[in-house]
């Protein structure tokens, strides 16, 4: 014979309205489930991980980056950034010297920083 098996469901499935989950019980029992309740983080993003601190990605001036070249590669792996904010910020970074083009937690911002200097931009270490 066999084992009926727990099966989750979106609600609207298992003929429920709303939002959630319902968990099929086999031969029809539909138990309703609800969706775990979202918890504070402390070391969540923008909370710069442990200490709490968040961490900046740096970029640096250079002489061989082209502003096109930096603007594709933060549109690419920053967040929110497009080629028009890239190329504002590459202007940013070429008349200040560096420009903070993400800050949030470290994971995160060592994954960027990683992805810009993969694609040749000049990085600040990560602070």
């Amino acid at each position: 014979m066999r084992q009926a098996s727990l099966t989750t469901y979106p609600a609207v499935l298992a003929g429920k309205r709303g939002r959630g989950f319902a968990t099929v019980l086999g031969m029809g029992t539909v138990a309703p489930v609800r969706p775990p309740s979202e918890k504070k983080q402390t070391d969540g993003p923008g909370s710069g991980g442990a200490g709490g601190n968040p961490v900046s990605v740096i970029v640096l001036n250079d002489n061989h980056n082209t502003f096109e070249g930096v603007a594709a590669a933060l549109a690419d792996y920053i967040p929110g950034v497009d080629y028009v904010k890239g190329m504002a910020l590459a202007t940013r970074i070429h008349k200040s010297g560096q420009a903070t083009v993400w800050r949030g937690d470290f994971e995160r911002a060592e994954l960027y920083w990683e992805q810009l200097k993969g694609r040749g931009l000049t990085m600040a270490p990560l602070n």
